[in-house]
């Protein structure tokens, strides 16, 4: 199975609870497929099958209580 990836760029995660806060948050949205979070970089690199909502995925950051800076194409 081909899936797309995305660079998803987030600030305020410092440690290893932080970053699978992020991953197992961003691994119930729809279409998500995979998560890694690079914690030096500051970003989560999704694999995904299909479309998902950038809002849904800024709102997940959010209220893990991190700061959705963009997506990296």
């Amino acid at each position: 199975m081909f899936l797309d990836k995305k660079i998803i760029k987030i600030d305020g995660m410092h440690c290893a609870h932080c970053a699978k806060s992020v991953e197992d948050g961003l691994k119930k949205i729809n279409g998500i497929k995979k998560v890694k979070v690079n914690l030096e970089a500051g970003e989560a690199i999704v694999s995904y099958k299909g479309e998902f909502s950038i809002k849904e995925i800024e709102q997940c950051i959010t209220d893990l209580g991190f700061q959705y800076v963009g997506i990296q194409e």
